[in-house]
Parts: structure tokens; C-alpha cells; sequence
């Protein structure tokens, strides 16, 4: 039905005649002369309509904004005068002779100045993903997609799906569950990840294998994260963690060439406990030159107990962060920081404000002042290395609080005072995590997956002393976000049960749900180790968006809902006895109404 796209046409395809289908995107009537902005998924280009072509102007003359069209004419060169440099086909202009409507539109119920929340958005995607920005951002999309498949093909990794309906096993989330009708009473689950799949599968002599593939967590979502999502995900057989980390390096490195014409050089590596220390997280935004620093022995023996209290705390921390330029800020900004951190559990922001550092005592502002001696406050102001015009700010409570507070008012800091480096890539590794963290009930659980391998430790250490030990696990992160984590894996099932144990699954628990994958460890398991990209976050840092659902095509609100399909809807009363399932409660009654 078409010879070529409206974004495709340059100064090449003069004199030549074109069939073009797509939609009326603006269409100006100049009392005689018709010109209309002719939009499909590669761009726009300006068709004119001329009063002599008696058929074609007389149809033109009904178009409005959206009419789904075809037609066809001669391209020819804009005059000089003419030339619109804003458009990819601004230097030349389509000649229409013929015009076909396929679809009248009526008035959009999207605002066309894009003055529409994000609801409105997502309830009109298809119309909304007709806006060029989204049409750019998906072709970018599938451009990765396509990259990625090419690399990986390259280095000998084979294309292999695993089920979409499997065992629920715990990953982390909570799992969205599938009812099965030839099986009563029993449910499916939907993948956190492939991961136990991946791992059979080098069991199985598959010793590169990757997948694109759709991942889903009923968890609480955010800008960054979605209920299903799309992993890139990858395991081998017979690497080491850095040999891994090595290939995924490559591959993002060159992906950015491919796609941003970017040179991300060599990614730094740097250990979770250095991380958290300079930075206040696991995933630091290494564009943000604040760091953290621990000024706990400087202050262990001053009177003022809010910060001797916890210098002399093992369990506690009192560290400083300088913000160049910092002294600028408002007592009311202050306040509005002190405000912030109380989220992450801190009670206060104590600060000095360095007006002149040569002075000592006499050239800062600080309500701690009075509590602080020349000796002290000047061996602050060197380990912090601070300037005339700086900010330090303090944290002094638990260990984990002060490290979490300070590390978000770094990057909150950053934004707000632009001293986030906007413009820079800025890629890392962080290795050897802790293998366990406290959960909220006071048990242990996995910092990665039950399945990761602790880095050179016995069935007996890790037994004995589980919160010491550091798991062979890698984070690749990048301007703040973690696009990418993995790890080597269990491959002796001694290892395994005995990770199980330390997480309080019990053996009866343990063979129900994981005895195919203990089973599988008997018969001559090789050692493997893999990471997993999240595409959808991949594709939003590369092009520009810090919202997820930029990039995907019809995602889910923040509620886990669509509002374009009103899911998730009640299910048939007739279907649901079939399946032998029963609503109670609150949405029973719904579902009774909706039936009505």
C-alpha cells in the first residue's frame, strides 16, 4: 500500500512519485492552498494540495488531525526559502495527486499540547504511543533488542525459552499464580526469573545460554519498576565471576556505541562495603563527587553525646558529608533537609557552615559549635577536606541509619545543587556482597538469591558464622541505577541444603519445593555463573526517560492496573467453578455487583 515511509523522504526522491499511508498530523488551509504534515511511525513530511488537482484538493479539504489517509504525488525540492531545517524531510514537499481516507478520526480525547496525566495516557496508550517521543523510544527498543540478540549470537550463547507456567519457589516477590482447571485446587506460578530453568539447563550441557524474556514480581511498584517486566538473561558454565563480568562489560559498552555513540571505557570495580561506606549505597551514582566520610574518632571523647554516643557505639556511626558550596544554603533549606533524612530513620542534621576556614572557631556557623575545640573541628574540616563556602552536614545514630540517611540527602543533594554531573555516564561493578541480611522478622534472607554461591567458604564456616560471609555476587551499576546483577552459583548440593537451612527451609520444605534442583545437583553439576540485565531500565536510561513506562508499550500503573483494559477485572462466576475458586470477602461483593 506504500512506497516508502513519510520520514524517509530527502532530496533523492525528487521527481519521483510516492504512495504514502499514514495520519494527518496538522493540517493548514491558506484560503486556496492546502498544506497538511503527513505523520507514520519514521517522521513527517509536508504534502500540498493543488486547487488544479480538482479530486484531491476537494478530499483534502475534509481533513482534520488524526484522519488515517493514503495518497500519492511527486516528491519535489522546497524552495530555499522554504526549507524547514526542524524536520528530518524539511528540504523537500509532496506534490499530492491522489488522496484515499481510510478512517476518519473524531476529537482526540488526549490533550494535543500533552497537558494529560498519566492516567489519561495509559487508558489512550495506542494514541498516546503516536506521539513521536514514543514512537522514537520504542523503535530505540527494538534497536537494543536486535543489538543484543547480534552480540550474543557472536559469542557462541544459544536462544533458549524456559516455561512461563511453573512452580512457585521463593525468589524475593511474591508470585503471581495461575490456577490450573485439569488440576484442582493447584496453581501455577508465573517466573520471578528463569533462574532455576538457566541453572538446569548448564546442568544440561548448555554452556551459554541467554534469553529476552518476560519476568513478573507482585510486589510494590514505582517509576522504575513494573509488575511484568523484560530481563535480558544470561548463564554460563565453566567461567569465573570475573570472566562473566568481562563479556556483559563488552556488551553494554558496545551497545552504547551502537545506540548513544558513547565510549563508556572500563568500568570501575569497587566491594559492597566500600560502596556503602563512601556512598551510603550499593548502587552509588559515581556522577555525584560528594562522598562520605566517617569522622567517628574524631569526636569520641566530646561532651556532646549526640555524637560521642554513637562514636563509642560498635554498632553505631558518625560521618560527614562537605557540600561544595554549601554555605549558601538557608536555615528554611536546612530544615527541609533535616525533614527529608527523618525518612530513613535520622533525628536530626547537625551541619557547619565553613564561611572561613583560616579563621577556625570564628570563621564557621554550626549550632555544635560551642560543643567542638579548635583541634577537633579542624581535623573535620581536613579529613573532610573542606573549603571556604562549604557545607558539612553530619549523621551520628545506628550504623545503618546514618549510612542510609546521608546516602540519600547525597543524591537528593546533588539534584537540588546541580552538582550532579547530568551530562557524564558514570558505570561501575560492586562485588562481594554480604551473602545474608536481617530480615524484618529477625531470620536471615538471601541479599541476592537462595542460590548464589558464597565466596570460597565451607558448608561448616558458612553454617557457623552465616552474617560473614560474602557471596561471589556482582552488580553492575550505572548513574545510580542497578541495570544488572548476577552471581556465581551453587553447584555442590551440600552447599545448597545448607543455604536452605541457614534460611529456615526446612529438609521436608526443601524437597518439596526445590527437590528437582537438589536432585539435579547429585548428577555431575558443572560450576556456572550468570547476571540478568533489566531491558525495560536499559532502555530507559538510553533514551532519556527516568520512567519505565516510557519505554514499554502498554504497562501497568503504580497500581498494578491498566486502565486502557480495566485489568485485572473479576473473573466469571462460571469460569471461577470451574477452576474450583471461591471469592470472599470484599470481592465477592464486587464481583456479585459486577456481574449485575
Amino acid at each position: 500500500m506504500r512506497t516508502v515511509y513519510c520520514g524517509q523522504l530527502d532530496l533523492s526522491h525528487v521527481g519521483r512519485e510516492v504512495t504514502l499511508c499514514g495520519w494527518v498530523n496538522r493540517r493548514r488551509d491558506l484560503g486556496g492552498l492546502i498544506f497538511i504534515d503527513m505523520r507514520d511511525r519514521e517522521g513527517l513530511v509536508q504534502v500540498f494540495f493543488d486547487p488544479d488537482r480538482q479530486e484531491a484538493f476537494a478530499r483534502a479539504s475534509e481533513l482534520r488531525n488524526e484522519f488515517c489517509i493514503q495518497l500519492t504525488g511527486t516528491v519535489r525540492a522546497r524552495p530555499d526559502s522554504q526549507i524547514n531545517s526542524e524536520m528530518a524531510t524539511g528540504e523537500v514537499e509532496v506534490l499530492a495527486t491522489s488522496l484515499t481516507v481510510f478512517n476518519r478520526s473524531e476529537p482526540l480525547p488526549l490533550d494535543s499540547n500533552q497537558n494529560n496525566t498519566e492516567e489519561q495516557r495509559l487508558k489512550y496508550r495506542y494514541l498516546d504511543l503516536r506521539r513521536p517521543e514514543m514512537a522514537a523510544r520504542l523503535k530505540a527498543r527494538a534497536r537494543i533488542c536486535s543489538f543484543v540478540r547480534r552480540f550474543m549470537d557472536g559469542e557462541g550463547f544459544l536462544d533458549i525459552e524456559t516455561p512461563m507456567l511453573t512452580k512457585a519457589t521463593p525468589e524475593g516477590a511474591r508470585d503471581y499464580l495461575v490456577p490450573s482447571r485439569v488440576h484442582k485446587g493447584k496453581f501455577y506460578a508465573l517466573p520471578q526469573s528463569p533462574q532455576l530453568f538457566k541453572q538446569l539447563l548448564m546442568m544440561s550441557g548448555f554452556d551459554r545460554y541467554y534469553q529476552i524474556v518476560k519476568c513478573f514480581r507482585d510486589e510494590d511498584l514505582r517509576a522504575d519498576r513494573q509488575p511484568e517486566f523484560t530481563q535480558i538473561d544470561v548463564e554460563t558454565s565453566f567461567m569465573t565471576a570475573p570472566q562473566v563480568r568481562e563479556v556483559m562489560e563488552r556488551l553494554i559498552r558496545e551497545l552504547w556505541q551502537e545506540i548513544k555513540g558513547v565510549d563508556l571505557g572500563a568500568f570501575p570495580v569497587m566491594t559492597y562495603a566500600e560502596a556503602m561506606r563512601r556512598f551510603g549505597s550499593d548502587k552509588p551514582d559515581l556522577r555525584n563527587p560528594m562522598e562520605i566520610v566517617d569522622v567517628g574518632d574524631l569526636v569520641k571523647n566530646l561532651e556532646f553525646k549526640v555524637f560521642s554516643g554513637p562514636a563509642n557505639d560498635p554498632k553505631g556511626r558518625v560521618a560527614a558529608i562537605r557540600v561544595p558550596g554549601g554555605a549558601q544554603l538557608s536555615r528554611k533549606q536546612i530544615d527541609e533537609y533535616a525533614k527529608f533524612i527523618e525518612i530513613y530513620g535520622a533525628k536530626g542534621l547537625a551541619y557547619i557552615k565553613v564561611n572561613s576556614r583560616s579563621a577556625g572557631l570564628e570563621g564557621v556557623q554550626s549550632p555544635v559549635a560551642k560543643f567542638l575545640d579548635a583541634g577537633v573541628l579542624e581535623s573535620i574540616l581536613t579529613r573532610t577536606d573542606a573549603r571556604d563556602g562549604d557545607m558539612i552536614f553530619f549523621g551520628a545514630d545506628r550504623a545503618k541509619i546514618t549510612t542510609d540517611a546521608l546516602g540519600a540527602l547525597r543524591l537528593k543533594l546533588g539534584r537540588d545543587l546541580h552538582i550532579t554531573d547530568e551530562q557524564r555516564w558514570a558505570p561501575l561493578w560492586v562485588i562481594d556482597f554480604p551473602m545474608f541480611e536481617q530480615d524484618d522478622e529477625g531470620g536471615l534472607a538471601a541479599m541476592h538469591h537462595p542460590f548464589t554461591a558464597p565466596l570460597d567458604v565451607d558448608p561448616q564456616a558458612l553454617a557457623a558464622e552465616p552474617l560473614s560471609v560474602v557471596a561471589n555476587a556482582y552488580d553492575m551499576v550505572l548513574n545510580g541505577y542497578e541495570v544488572g546483577g548476577g552471581s556465581v552459583r551453587i553447584h555442590r548440593s551440600e552447599i545448597q541444603q545448607t543455604v536452605f537451612s541457614i534460611l529456615g527451609i526446612e529438609e521436608q520444605q526443601q524437597r518439596d519445593k526445590f527437590g528437582f534442583l537438589l536432585d539435579a545437583l547429585k548428577y555431575g553439576t558443572p560450576p556456572h555463573a550468570g547476571l540478568a540485565f533489566g531491558l525495560d531500565r536499559l532502555v530507559m536510561l538510553l533514551t532519556g526517560t527516568d520512567n519505565i513506562r516510557d519505554v514499554i508499550a502498554f504497562p501497568k500503573t503504580t497500581a498494578a492496573a491498566d486502565p486502557m483494559t480495566d485489568a485485572p477485572s473479576f473473573g466469571n462466576p462460571d469460569a471461577l467453578a470451574e477452576l474450583s475458586i471461591a471469592v470472599i470477602g470484599k470481592g465477592k461483593e464486587a464481583a456479585e455487583r459486577g456481574q449485575q
